[in-house]
């Protein structure tokens, strides 16, 4: 009875752990779409780090305000910076820039920062995607971390380097996957 009850135990045990491993459903009011010319970009978006730069991020978004807008410095090895209408790099939003949300979170690849200048809270519209691990690691507790790339990096790859690039590429269009109709 015991051999029956510790097997019955383990089956259960077993049973109960493959179960309980679905897969796990991204929220889509926290995913951001950007199309780029080769694709798609999905981007988790992270309120737990940075709720004031994701509402930012959302309320840019819902306004249009994205749509169109250039990548004007994209270092190769390091990141792809856009988010200024002017495409200068000097430009942003109508709103108030915004208090640094840094946290411990690891800036590798695909991590999304907010671009700022020497004062830590001046970040506004601008943003960074980082291409790699090591050319964004020493951003890290630096720089606010708001999203990552969860799938479309190979687009975000193919985007024309240069401080400008000769020819900029541009965010086609941005929106909230829940947004989406």
């Amino acid at each position: 009875m015991r051999l029956f009850t510790k097997l019955a135990l383990s089956l259960f045990v077993i049973l109960g752990t493959s179960c309980s491993e679905q897969p796990k459903v991204e929220d889509p009011g926290n995913l951001l779409v950007i199309e780029l010319k080769d694709g798609p970009v999905l981007v988790k978006l992270r309120p737990d780090l940075a709720p004031k730069h994701v509402e930012r991020v959302k309320k840019l978004t819902k306004e249009g305000f994205y749509d169109g807008i250039k990548f004007h410095r994209v270092i190769d090895g390091f990141m792809a910076q856009t988010g200024d209408p002017t495409g200068t790099g000097t430009g942003g939003s109508n709103y108030a820039d915004l208090p640094a949300e840094f946290s411990q979170e690891p800036f590798k690849r695909g991590t999304l920062g907010a671009a700022r200048t020497a004062d830590p809270d001046s970040a506004n519209s601008q943003f960074f995607i980082c291409f790699n691990d090591t050319g964004c690691s020493g951003l890290t507790g630096q720089y606010t971390v708001w999203g990552r790339v969860i799938d479309g990096m190979e687009h975000v790859d193919s985007i024309a380097k240069g401080e400008p690039p000769p020819i900029p590429d541009v965010m086609q269009k941005v929106y909230v996957k829940a947004d989406a109709s």
